[in-house]
C-alpha cells in the first residue's frame, strides 16, 4: 500500500496523547495546517488530561466543547488531515455493563455526527486485572473482556467507520499472549497501536514489526512516543531529529502516529523531521532534515542560535549523544591541558563558550521570530547560558593559571545552579566536568543542597567582559 504523495506509509500523523496541559483549540488548528503542509494526513485527538476523554468519558460534549470539535474536524478536512477521536474508558468502565457500553457508543455516535469517521478506543495505562466483581464473573480475564468490548464497539460503529485500539499491553517483543489473543480475536479491519520494544523505543526495527504483524494478525500502527516528554521526562526538551526507524518499516506497519509534547512550538521541530521520514523513509537524512526544521520553526534569523542551543539538549530515548560539540571540547581541553598546552586549550574552550553565550543572549534578550518557541524553552535556555558561563570561567581561570587553586570555589556556584535548574542541558558533560574541577562527587543531576548559595551575578557579568 502506498500513501498519498508517494509515501509507503498509509497513516502519517500526530497524536495529542500526552499527560499534561492539553493543547489549545488554536494550537490544534495550527498543528493541522503545519502537518498537512508536510504530507501528514492524520491527527489523533486523545489528550490524557481532557476529562471528557478519560476520567469523565461517559459525559457528553455540549456547547462550546462540541463546537470546537466540529471546527477541528472541518479544519482537518480542508487540509487533508483526518481527525481521529479517541475515548479512554479503561480506568472505570464495567465491561459487563450494558449501560456503560451504551454510554460509550452513544458518545462515539455524537462525535460521528460531526463528520468523524475513525475512532480510537484507548485501553492503555490501566490495571492488568479486572476491577469490577461482575466483570470477574463474566470474563475469564482482561483479554476476554477487551475482545467483547472491541467487538461490540466496532459492530455498533457500523459500515464506513474505522476503529483503532490501543491495547493494555502496548509495547514489548510483539508476541505477548495478550497481543496474540487480542489480534486473533478481533475483526481484521480493526487497527492496533503499538509503541515498539519499550514505551519510548530507541529503535523501531523491521524484524520486530514482522513479529508483531504475525502475532496480532495485522500490521502495527505505531504510536511513537517521541517527541513526548511527559511524566519522568519533563526535564528533557525533545527537539532533536527523528532517528532509529527502519527505512523499510512500512512493510509491516500501516504508519506512524507521533506523540507530541505539551510544549507546542517545540514539538514542531521533531514533527517536521518525522514528516520527512514518513514521506521518503529510504532517503531520509536526520541531520539534514533537522537543519531545515530548525529554520522552519525558529525562523531564518534565529536558526543558527537555536541550533547551537538545540545541539546541547539532544538527550532523548533516540539519541545517546547529549552534547557532541561541548563533550568533544571538554575532552580536548582536559587532554591538551595535561599535555602542557593549557593556554592554547583555554583559548579554544573560551572561543566555544563565547559562541554559546552569544546564542543564549540572542535567544533570551534579542528580537526573535518565534517568541513562543523561546518562551517554552526558557528554563533550558537559561540553564544553557549558565553552563556556557561556567565554561567561559573555566577557560579564564586556566588562562590565568588559577584553575587548580581557585577553580573549586569559583566554579561551585555554577554547578549548584545547574543542578537546581532541574532541566537536562549538556547531558552529563558540563556537570561532570565541573564536579571534577570542584571536587564534588555527587552524581550528575542530584541537588547538592537546598541551601546552596545562588550564582553570584558578578560572575555572569565578568564572563562577558
Amino acid at each position: 500500500m502506498t500513501g498519498a504523495g508517494g509515501s509507503p506509509f498509509a497513516v502519517r500523523g500526530v497524536i495529542e496523547g500526552f499527560y499534561g496541559r492539553p493543547w489549545t483549540h488554536e494550537q490544534r488548528l495550527g498543528l493541522i495546517e503545519f502537518i498537512g503542509a508536510r504530507g501528514m494526513n492524520t491527527f489523533v485527538y486523545a489528550p490524557k488530561d481532557d476529562p471528557l476523554v478519560r476520567r469523565e468519558w461517559r459525559s457528553a460534549y455540549g456547547g462550546p466543547d462540541l463546537e470546537r470539535l466540529a471546527r477541528l474536524v472541518a479544519h482537518g478536512r480542508r487540509h487533508a488531515v483526518e481527525v481521529v477521536y479517541c475515548l479512554s474508558p479503561g480506568l472505570s468502565i464495567q465491561y459487563s455493563s450494558a449501560a456503560d457500553l451504551e454510554a460509550l457508543c452513544a458518545k462515539l455516535d455524537s462525535i460521528a455526527g460531526l463528520g468523524v469517521r475513525r475512532f480510537g478506543l484507548l485501553l492503555d495505562d490501566i490495571p492488568l486485572e479486572l476491577q469490577h466483581a461482575p466483570d470477574r464473573e463474566a470474563f475469564a480475564d482482561l483479554v476476554e473482556a477487551h475482545l467483547a468490548l472491541v467487538g461490540r464497539v466496532f459492530e455498533r460503529l457500523g459500515p464506513g467507520m474505522g476503529l483503532v485500539v490501543c491495547p493494555t499491553v502496548y509495547c514489548g517483543y510483539g508476541d505477548e499472549d495478550y497481543v496474540s489473543r487480542l489480534g486473533h480475536g478481533i475483526d481484521p479491519r480493526v487497527d492496533l497501536f503499538w509503541t515498539g520494544r519499550a514505551i519510548c523505543s530507541a529503535t523501531l526495527d523491521l524484524a520486530d514489526a514482522a513479529t508483531f504483524a504475525r502475532s496480532a494478525v495485522r500490521p502495527a500502527t505505531y504510536w511513537d512516543n517521541y517527541p513526548v516528554n511527559d511524566v519522568a521526562m519533563t526535564h528533557e526538551l525533545h527537539v532533536g531529529p527523528y532517528r532509529g526507524r527502519d527505512p523499510h518499516l512500512w512493510r509491516f506497519a500501516t504508519g506512524v502516529i507521533a506523540n507530541g509534547m505539551e510544549l507546542f512550538e517545540s514539538t514542531k521541530i521533531a514533527l517536521a523531521t518525522i514528516a520527512d521520514y514518513l514521506a521518503t523513509p529510504a532517503a531520509y537524512d536526520p541531520e539534514a532534515s533537522w537543519r531545515i526544521a530548525l529554520r522552519d520553526v525558529a525562523g531564518e534569523a534565529d536558526a543558527d542560535a537555536y541550533a547551537l542551543f538545540a545541539d546541547n539538549v539532544r538527550s532523548s530515548c533516540l539519541c545517546p549523544d547529549d552534547a557532541p560539540i561541548v563533550s568533544k571540547a571538554l575532552a580536548s581541553f582536559a587532554f591538551r591541558t595535561a599535555q602542557g598546552e593549557g593556554r592554547a586549550a583555554a583559548a579554544e574552550l573560551g572561543a566555544l563558550a563565547d559562541r554559546l553565550l552569544d546564542a543564549a543572549d540572542h535567544l533570551l534578550r534579542g528580537p526573535v521570530t518565534n517568541r513562543a518557541l523561546v518562551d517554552e524553552g526558557r528554563p533550558w535556555i537559561e540553564a544553557f547560558e549558565t553552563g556556557a558561563t561556567a565554561l567561559r570561567r573555566v577557560a579564564d581561570l586556566a588562562a590565568e593559571g588559577r584553575l587548580e587553586a581557585d577553580g573549586p570555589a569559583e566554579l561551585l556556584p555554577y554547578l549548584q545552579a545547574l543542578r537546581r535548574a532541574r532541566v537536562r542541558v549538556f547531558g552529563d558533560a558540563v556537570d561532570m566536568g565541573l564536579a571534577e574541577l570542584t571536587g564534588i562527587q555527587a552524581p550528575p543531576g542530584r541537588l547538592l543542597t537546598d541551601a546552596a548559595p545562588p550564582m553570584p551575578a558578578r560572575l555572569l557579568d565578568e564572563s562577558r567582559g
